[in-house]
C-alpha cells in the first residue's frame, strides 16, 4: 500500500494563496483517484476537492468552487490543491487521500481506503 505525504501547508492571511502537494512513497499515482479532504476541530471531515485517475474530471465542494484548483501531474506522481482567495473557515488539517477507482472522481469519503497524515493550513483574518 502506497503511503501519501502532504506538503505545502502553513499561516496565511486572508486573501492569500497556497498550494499544497500529495505524493506516494511505494507506488504509482495514477492508478488511483485521489482528493484532498479538510477537517477544523469539532467539525466534520469534508471532501474539498476530488481529480479523477487520469485527471480529465474533477468535483469541488460548494464553499471552495472558483477558489480551489485540484490537478495532477503523472509524469511527477503528484497530486496539487491550489488553494487561492483562503477565508479563516478554510483553517482546517487538509489531507490527501486515494480511492480504487479506474474512472470518474470518488465523491464520496468510504470509497477511499489510503488516508495521508495531514497538513495544517491556517489563514488569519
Amino acid at each position: 500500500q502506497v503511503q501519501l505525504v502532504e506538503s505545502g501547508g502553513g499561516l496565511v492571511q486572508a486573501g492569500g494563496s497556497l498550494r499544497l502537494s500529495c505524493a506516494p512513497s511505494g507506488g504509482p499515482f495514477s492508478s488511483y483517484a485521489t482528493g484532498w479532504f479538510r477537517q477544523a476541530p469539532g467539525k466534520e471531515r469534508e471532501l474539498v476537492a476530488g481529480i479523477s485517475r487520469i485527471g480529465g474530471r474533477t468535483h469541488y465542494a460548494d464553499s471552495v468552487k472558483g477558489r480551489f484548483t485540484i490537478s495532477r501531474d503523472n509524469a511527477k506522481n503528484t497530486v496539487y490543491l491550489q488553494m487561492n482567495s483562503l477565508k479563516p473557515e478554510d483553517t482546517a488539517v487538509y489531507h490527501c487521500a486515494v480511492a480504487p477507482r479506474s474512472v470518474g472522481v470518488a465523491i464520496v469519503a468510504h470509497e477511499y481506503n489510503n488516508w495521508g497524515q495531514g497538513t495544517q493550513v491556517t489563514v488569519s483574518s
